[in-house]
């Protein structure tokens, strides 16, 4: 990878970010051909570069370059050739209805940008989770300030190396150390983009709300994991596993605890078992492609955490690479300190329970999960945990591969975030759709008019039932 362009300076980046205001603030506005433009140039730069892709993801979380590509570089190009493809379609005004005391008007939902947006990247998915949404603002016409991550430096590095080719004009505008975050909050953006841990979005809630500014607040949470009897327990284990352990569990929507059937527990920890060594081999510590925990914070806060309760597989920890093997550990309750807050990391821990009501009546005393899963249950089970249950998804005998469809929209709900986005939706959270309404001079209904009296007076009351 070439050096990323030295830092432009806070003064230059204030700058920056004042010219994109003017721009809006005269009336800017990108043609949609203009916006496939820039996507293009992106998706461009990134196969062009996708080496560099893989050997940044490599360095920051030690990512083989199949995960690399499987979870990051082909789901961000997926990303942009949607926008590409689907833009014109998108960016079209729609048919609005109007109701029968506008008739004959006309209604239109015209979509626009909202302005300046500023989207905070994070570290676990630096590449994916920066991309997608930077697009998606473009593509509904706004310009972007990209937050990018501190932990994950070769990424920000390619990102910087990125944005200087592709946005020559500041459309796009990367910040790390030229303002602290805090700072940048004292700006006025028009939306605001946060991916990232709870405490951190709701100093940007707080910040937002105080100058009106919408957000969109990406924030994970602690997923159950259900495992309910008539589950295939060896394909459970196997989804669960890959689900898990992927990226060392470093996952916003990875499943966080697991609730296992009493009656199955021990069948289903060996087939858990069985599965992690078939992925990872019998050191995996050790696996060129098991990926590490981002820095020696990270390392000594999940390696305390796994000291709690009676570890069932893995444990195994290497301090030098920050490593720690997928570790799986019973005998924990719902007062565990593994069960205090999301785990963010590869562990694993397992509850069994006798009674689905009583594991219903424990997920609807805490707070809304960013997913939640289930194998097996019957079909009551599965439409009361539907009904019942509040949470950012739902998903049946599967894990995580919701977050890749772009035909749903992904987000959180209560503590685990504020609105959605992937596919259309990207779009749809970028973009205002301001009604407009034509109205006809050829007919003008008399009855809205004073004074109020006779047939009129009849008409309403009528239309009132009085």
């Amino acid at each position: 990878m070439i050096e990323s362009p030295n830092s432009s300076g806070k003064a230059a980046v204030l700058a920056a970010i004042e010219a994109n205001r003017e721009f809006f603030r005269i009336g800017g506005r990108d043609s949609v051909a203009r916006r496939r433009e820039m996507l293009r140039r992106m998706l461009g730069f990134m196969e062009k570069h996708k080496d560099e892709v893989f050997s940044a993801l490599n360095a920051d979380l030690h990512k083989s370059m199949y995960e690399a590509a499987v979870t990051e570089y082909l789901p961000a190009c997926d990303a942009l050739r949607y926008l590409i493809r689907k833009l014109p379609q998108l960016a079209r005004p729609k048919r609005g209805g109007i109701s029968w005391m506008n008739f004959p008007a006309r209604g239109r939902l015209v979509p626009e940008p909202y302005g300046q947006a500023l989207v905070f990247a994070t570290w676990n998915y630096p590449l994916l989770l920066a991309l997608e949404p930077v697009a998606g603002a473009l593509a509904a016409g706004n310009r972007v300030v990209l937050m990018l991550p501190e932990k994950s430096q070769r990424t920000t590095q390619f990102f910087r190396w990125m944005i200087a080719e592709c946005f020559p004009n500041g459309e796009v505008i990367a910040v790390r150390e030229e303002l602290e975050f805090d700072e940048i909050l004292n700006e006025k953006f028009d939306y605001i983009f946060f991916t990232g841990g709870e405490a951190a979005g709701r100093r940007v809630y707080e910040r937002a709300a105080a100058q009106l500014t919408p957000v969109t607040l990406e924030l994970g949470g602690k997923s159950p994991c259900i495992v309910e009897k008539g589950a295939n327990l060896s394909l459970a284990a196997k989804r669960i596993a890959w689900g898990k352990f992927m990226n060392a569990g470093q996952t916003c929507v990875a499943p966080d605890f697991l609730l296992v059937r009493q009656e199955l527990k021990e069948e289903f920890l060996v087939e858990l078992r069985r599965w992690i060594r078939f992925f990872y081999g019998e050191e995996p510590v050790s696996n060129p492609d098991y990926p590490w925990i981002i820095n020696e914070q990270e390392y000594g806060r999940l390696a305390k955490l796994s000291e709690n309760g009676r570890l069932v597989a893995g444990g195994e920890r290497n301090p030098d690479r920050f490593c720690i093997a997928p570790t799986v550990i019973d005998g924990i309750d719902w007062d565990s300190p593994l069960m205090e807050r999301e785990i963010f990391g590869p562990i694993l821990p397992v509850i069994g329970f006798q009674s689905a009501e009583d594991i219903l009546a424990r997920l609807l005393m805490r707070p809304k999960p960013l997913a939640m899963y289930c194998f097996g249950g019957n079909r009551r089970f599965r439409r009361t945990l539907l009904d019942a249950t509040s949470s950012g998804a739902v998903v049946f005998d599967d894990v995580v591969m919701h977050f890749v469809n772009p035909e749903l929209p992904f987000g959180g709900v209560g503590a685990s975030g504020i609105g959605a986005y992937h596919g259309r939706k990207t779009f749809e959270t970028f973009s205002h759709a301001k009604p407009v309404m034509y109205q006809s001079t050829l007919f003008d209904w008399p009855f809205r008019y004073p004074p109020f009296q006779g047939w009129k007076l009849k008409l309403i009351k009528l239309l009132t039932g009085k």
